[in-house]
């Protein structure tokens, strides 16, 4: 089962990194997106009213499968950040009134990014084009730093802006392909890709503009058991793959590690440019 779901097609579909001369550290400008130089919504978009009718013709059993883990202290976080839950005293209040109710409530102090499973949006992930100009910093649909940064929160491209994400799914099983879980830092490549279409007996067709597709590589075996290998990298997706679904137009891409994409990147000069991609 898959551990962790993240956002892609957050550039919406920027170059890589290529000749002296190009506008930003990764090619040409991205902006303004094919949604519109005002859209806040993404690949989202692509899930309308038919997109879901069509999705739902899939359900046969009705089974339903939990894409998440559970919140809990002893998961991997990145970095120093914490999760801890408590229950400020037992009960939290009362009794009140001659029905003598009583209540719990909860505390709970952490951080949303990279703790558990999660949702990259596009107010993530940017590109510095002039250092440290943040006039120049610029995110999904040319948006700067300056436009969208606020001590409360993002004024553009919040988590709320996504549509409500009901769509097919495809999940390729990389521990299937290579008959064993993945290695720390090693690249999902096309070819990888189609093996596992070809092992899964999917259509070449298969992919629809909407659809979410998942990797399960096996590193997400190592989730409580061996929290800091987990975070040391990960196996994942590269460019090739990464620029495969947008050609796709998928709208989610997910897998069992904390970041999708494989890490430490191949390019030791490169630092998570699917998540730009």
């Amino acid at each position: 089962a898959l551990a962790s779901l993240f956002g892609a097609a957050l550039m919406g579909g920027a170059n890589p990194a290529n000749a002296q001369g190009a506008e930003t550290p990764v090619g040409a400008k991205w902006w303004p997106s094919k949604w519109g130089p005002e859209d806040q919504a993404g690949a989202s978009n692509h899930i309308n009213a038919e997109k879901i009718l069509d999705a739902l013709k899939g359900i046969k059993s009705g089974k339903t499968y939990e894409m998440g883990r559970m919140y809990e202290t002893a998961m991997p976080k990145f970095g120093d950040r914490a999760f801890t839950m408590r229950i400020p005293g037992a009960p939290t209040g009362g009794p009140l009134g001659t029905n003598k109710i009583v209540w719990n409530d909860e505390f709970l102090a952490t951080e949303i990014g990279q703790v558990g499973t999660q949702f990259d949006g596009l107010g993530h992930i940017g590109v510095a084009v002039k250092g440290q100009d943040k006039a120049e910093m610029r995110f999904y649909n040319g948006n700067t730093v300056a436009d969208i940064n606020d001590p409360t929160g993002l004024k553009k491209l919040g988590i709320e802006h996504v549509k409500p994400i009901i769509t097919r799914g495809h999940l390729f099983d990389m521990m299937a392909v290579k008959g064993r879980a993945m290695n720390i830092g090693e690249e999902i490549t096309v070819a990888d890709v189609e093996a596992a279409i070809k092992a899964q007996n999917m259509a070449a067709d298969a992919i629809k503009p909407g659809d979410a597709v998942f990797f399960n590589t096996g590193h997400g075996l190592l989730w409580i058991k061996d929290n800091a290998t987990f975070g040391k990298g990960e196996p994942g997706i590269g460019m090739a793959v990464g620029k495969w679904c947008i050609e796709k137009q998928v709208c989610v891409v997910g897998a069992d590690t904390w970041g999708v994409e494989a890490v430490p990147n191949p390019d030791a000069n490169l630092a998570f440019p699917v998540h730009q991609e």
